[in-house]
């Protein structure tokens, strides 16, 4: 076997269909493309949404609802959470912590909730706090700080 008698494996290469090259290929008059009509033109791309015509799905639903552009997003993390942490030895827990933990975003805001026992001293920073959270750290004897 040489260099100048390498070929492809048999079946693996295909010719390019030649369109627009006349009656006798086969291929010629319409080229591929139909008998007349937006598609067959070129330069043709449908708009996003396009029904042929009939009116669009997003134009004959009504508008509904409304975004708050005010709205804070919290994430999420309960007491049962905190213990768990608790128990790894940590006392000050924080917005740091529980992102090394992989618990939240690194840019999130956090809610703590009251969910689950909290037998450990803590002292827990986090932007926002329910109140049965905030009296379970408390009366655990630990510090609920709001940042």
């Amino acid at each position: 076997m040489e260099l100048n008698n390498l070929t492809p494996a048999a079946g693996s290469v295909k010719t390019a269909k030649r369109i627009g090259r006349g009656a006798g290929s086969g291929l010629g008059g319409t080229s591929t493309r139909g008998h007349k009509g937006a598609k067959s033109r070129s330069g043709y791309s449908k708009k996003i949404g396009f029904e042929g015509g009939q009116m669009p799905i997003q134009r004959r639903l009504p508008k509904y609802g409304f975004k708050n552009i005010n709205r804070v997003e919290y994430k999420a993390i309960n007491l049962d959470v905190l213990e768990a942490l608790a128990q790894n030895g940590i006392q000050k827990i924080g917005l740091k912590e529980l992102h090394d933990a992989g618990f939240i975003s690194k840019n999130a805001k956090v809610k703590i909730l009251g969910r689950g026992e909290l037998k450990s001293k803590l002292t827990v920073e986090a932007n926002a706090f329910s109140n049965s959270a905030q009296q379970a750290i408390v009366a655990a004897g630990g510090e609920a700080v709001k940042l």
